[in-house]
């Protein structure tokens, strides 16, 4: 299965058996739906209800990006894979404050032993982190003993402001980065975290949607009204292995440098033509494989996401203990 990543401007329809995009100085696309997963849109496209239709019985979300690269949402097809079973098993959990906190510390304990294995890596390559992995090592020993879900995000918020402060570090160039911020991102690091943050985001649920959990109801992060939150659970663990490898080796290689920003007087985004550099290489991630140690097969760093969907399931129905994923490479 292939994702489709359009930046042309122009029009998306349906015609005949495939949908085709056709741009504004005529030039068309098809793109070849029997092996479409994802429709990715960072132009200005048109689109009519017989195309949203066509994807929905082909079970094809859409993303859709602003101008900028920001994120605005996603065409969400009806559920096929339902299960009435799990989906009271997910509500029971989030209800249960002593099952939800399970969760929660799972999440954070993946994401933080994913993001502590980065940085030993690059000690490895000769780069002074020892401070930054031992007060991060001790914050870890905390995460056990919270007791509720907002403390538990304080601590995870910590871990997070250590480790972005030591991403100086790491990079091979000159590059001003000192802090995480978010809305909007005010420098080419803080850009590339926000964009890649969100590609990771529709790329969990994306894998969600073809299993039968709710995206809808999360653990770590609040249920709220406008947004599939459990993606950003989910997320949260393979965000070190994907996003945060993908900048440093993009910094660090030359893949981007500050010509491929533009800078508005209080924020900072990415050129067209940066986007499409970022874009391939994050499929290119996607695609990456390594041989699971418990399937002993080639997997892709995608398909690990949908396992980590079926370890879950595997919880919440079965009762098996929840060990997220962690990087054993």
């Amino acid at each position: 299965m292939e994702d489709y990543y359009l930046f042309s401007s122009g029009k998306l329809e349906r015609k005949d058996n495939t949908v085709r995009l056709t741009r504004t100085d005529g030039k068309y696309k098809d793109l070849k739906i029997e092996v479409t997963r994802d429709i990715y849109l960072f132009g200005e496209v048109n689109l009519n209800s017989k195309c949203l239709n066509y994807l929905a019985q082909n079970k094809i979300p859409v993303h859709f990006f602003n101008y900028y690269g920001f994120y605005t949402g996603s065409f969400y097809p009806k559920e096929q894979n339902v299960s009435g079973t799990l989906l009271i098993q997910q509500v029971e959990a989030y209800k249960d404050a002593e099952r939800r906190l399970y969760y929660a510390k799972k999440f954070v304990l993946g994401a933080s032993q994913n993001l502590l294995r980065n940085l030993k890596y690059y000690q490895r390559k000769g780069k002074d982190l020892e401070a930054f992995i031992q007060q991060i090592d001790t914050l870890m020993k905390r995460i056990d003993q919270t007791t509720t879900v907002n403390n538990l995000m304080g601590i995870e918020g910590m871990i997070h402001r250590i480790y972005y402060s030591s991403w100086q570090n790491i990079f091979n160039k000159d590059i001003d980065f000192s802090k995480r911020v978010r809305r909007p991102p005010d420098n080419m690091v803080n850009t590339l975290i926000s964009f890649l943050n969100t590609l990771m985001y529709t790329t969990c649920l994306s894998e969600i949607y073809v299993t039968q959990l709710n995206p809808t109801i999360s653990y770590l992060h609040s249920t709220t009204d406008r947004r599939f939150s459990l993606c950003l659970d989910v997320s949260e663990v393979f965000k070190p292995l994907i996003v945060d490898r993908l900048i440093f080796a993009s910094i660090n290689k030359g893949i981007v440098s500050e010509n491929d920003f533009d800078k508005k007087s209080n924020f900072c985004f990415l050129k067209s033509n940066a986007k499409q550099k970022i874009v391939r290489e994050y499929d290119s991630y996607l695609k990456k494989k390594i041989h699971h140690r418990t399937l002993h097969r080639e997997v892709s760093y995608r398909r690990l996401i949908r396992l980590e969907c079926y370890k879950l399931i595997r919880s919440l129905v079965e009762g098996e203990a929840y060990e997220p994923f962690k990087i054993w490479w």
